[in-house]
């Protein structure tokens, strides 16, 4: 088989402007690029403002992980002005943070992953009452029978029949990587819909605690969530019945629909268990601190790092052995391109030298990323929930170790398994069960807190800029639903001096640093990756995809000679 060059720009299904270039040769992936398209510069914009604001701006950041980039934010600068938060709000930012985690979880596995495992146009041609009975056999969700299943395919026959195939209009049905068979498909296609309406319902969390979602209110010093029981306009009685159904209701879809569905689609799909593991190394910042966010040890999910693939041995993590090299990126820094810098040293200033027709390939320039590089003591690293569970299970965590055991066991695979496309999905499931248990634990708490007459949710503790340092500054830490985010501040004479965030997908989507190390979608697509068709390149979608990249929306795909194939116009 000849060498092929391959394009994908951008990759869709995720949020943002996303190119993945590789080389195939006789059907596997020889050399890959990963390609930032799009500049932001929220970084730069931060300069000169009050810091107490700077969570309102960064959230913005994104329209999906508004709530990460604010509790970052807060923390941040809280870490700066050393500033504790009571811990109702501790509670709460638990709360909104873990509702985010298990709606993003569930809505990347069936609305941004799981066309690429599930063949919707072949859920036509099933049978309703072997996928109910099939349905049945891994759990008891009410919509798991013959009728309800009919109905689905009835609609998605209209769909097929019509020629407009609507939301599943852009997939590569038919493809020979396909391994399901109809009425699972059709089993997974019916949930897909269900999670739709699910998710609306379960995010309603945010609006009690934060006003609304998107983009959910936060203070630094705690939350803009009053408690009163007997007011209308606080979080009262209601308001709290309200929350506490919520998590009920998420609970239940993730244990009865989303991770049943999650192990049976896996169980099709064994041999993704050595494909795609790509950087060895392995970062978790952890999350959710269940006392002062800055008590280490109070943190449900632990920190730390796990480096070629030892599981023996756990790292201990130091945000300040964290540099970003732009030897690949479109940016320039006093200093040289190949230094790296620490997020208190690091600048923002693009510089755009990329090629001027946008279909030119981009391996083989120099710079070819919007995306910095960042890196732990030199070494690539891999975020996201595959390293926060890698971490937790060899720190000897009970509930981490007791649910990847069983889910192991499940697929009936070995823990080399998890290094690999496939793990990154199961580590996403697994950490999204282990939340929607934790979230009633959370909930419990609160009211305790309450019922106790504890109902402080805000300290004004050096909220006055006249009792801040004259200098200070501070790093807030999240392992979100994609993977370690942090936020580093610096405040002069009560103002932001300097501002910078590495995001997950910063981490993950990195291009090559000084010493020619590929990021961690890069390595995991020249790990042991298949191509059986470069015009359907099916195979780079469920690797880059289970990373669960968010950069923004894309509007037109490349194909390998680079033809224009498709183009979306907004009138």
């Amino acid at each position: 088989m000849a060498s092929t060059k391959v394009v994908i720009d951008p990759i869709t299904r995720i949020e943002g402007h996303l190119r993945i270039e590789v080389q195939a040769d006789a059907g596997k992936i020889s050399g890959s690029w990963a390609t930032a398209t799009m500049f932001r510069g929220i970084e730069t914009i931060m300069t000169g403002r009050d810091p107490r604001d700077a969570w309102a701006f960064t959230q913005r950041i994104c329209g999906v992980c508004t709530t990460v980039h604010a509790i970052a934010s807060v923390r941040a600068v809280e870490d700066a002005l050393d500033i504790k938060v009571p811990q109702n709000a501790n509670i709460i930012r638990n709360l909104v943070h873990g509702m985010q985690f298990i709606q993003d979880h569930v809505i990347h596995f069936y609305h941004l992953h799981a066309l690429d495992w599930v063949d919707v146009v072949s859920a036509v041609g099933a049978d309703p009452n072997k996928a109910a009975a099939l349905a049945r056999s891994i759990s008891p969700w009410p919509n798991n029978d013959a009728a309800h299943f009919a109905a689905v395919q009835a609609r998605l026959k209209k769909f097929v029949a019509s020629g407009q195939l609507g939301i599943f209009a852009n997939g590569y049905w038919g493809h020979p990587a396909y391994k399901l068979p109809p009425e699972a498909n059709l089993m997974a296609v019916s949930h897909y819909l269900e999670a739709l309406d699910w998710q609306r319902d379960v995010i309603r969390l945010h609006t009690v605690f934060g006003g609304k979602n998107p983009h959910p209110n936060f203070l630094v010093g705690g939350m803009a969530s009053a408690i009163n029981l007997d007011e209308t306009a606080t979080i009262n009685a209601v308001r709290l019945a309200d929350v506490m159904g919520m998590i009920k209701r998420a609970k239940e879809f993730v244990e009865q629909v989303y991770w049943p569905d999650l192990v049976a689609i896996a169980g099709f799909y064994k041999d993704w268990g050595a494909i795609g593991g790509g950087t060895p190394n392995f970062l978790a910042c952890g999350e959710f601190p269940e006392s002062d966010p800055r008590d280490l040890k109070s943190l449900y999910f632990p920190r730390g790092i796990i480096m070629g693939k030892d599981l023996s041995k756990v790292v201990e993590y130091d945000h300040k052995k964290v540099a970003e090299y732009i030897t690949s990126s479109w940016y320039t820094q006093s200093g040289g391109d190949d230094k790296g810098l620490h997020p208190w040293e690091g600048e923002t200033n693009p510089k755009y030298t990329g090629p001027k027709a946008p279909y030119e390939y981009l391996q083989g320039e120099k710079k070819y990323s919007w995306m910095k590089a960042p890196r732990y003591e030199g070494h690539a690293m891999q975020v996201g929930p595959l390293a926060c569970m890698l971490v937790g299970y060899a720190s000897g965590h009970k509930d981490i170790k007791e649910l990847v055991g069983a889910a192991l066991g499940k697929l009936n695979v070995g823990p080399a398994a998890l290094f690999s496309t496939l793990g990154r999905t199961a580590a996403r499931g697994i950490e999204t069960v282990l939340l929607a248990h934790k979230m009633e634990t959370w909930f419990n708490e609160l009211i305790t807190n309450i019922k106790n007459g504890q109902t402080a949710t805000f300290t004004r503790d050096k909220w006055d800029p006249k009792t801040w340092p004259a200098k200070a500054q501070g790093y807030g830490y999240l392992d979100a639903p994609r993977g370690a985010l942090g936020h580093w501040v610096q405040i002069e004479n009560e103002k932001i001096s300097r501002y910078q965030c590495v995001v997950p997908s910063t981490w993950n989507c990195s291009p090559r640093d000084a010493q020619g190390q590929m990021g961690a979608y890069e390595a995991a697509l020249v790990d042991n990756h298949p191509l059986v068709r470069p015009d359907q390149p099916l195979e780079i979608l469920r690797t880059i995809h289970s990373f669960d990249p968010c950069l923004a929306c894309g509007v037109h795909v490349l194909d390998a000679d680079g033809g224009l194939l498709a183009e979306v116009k907004v009138q």
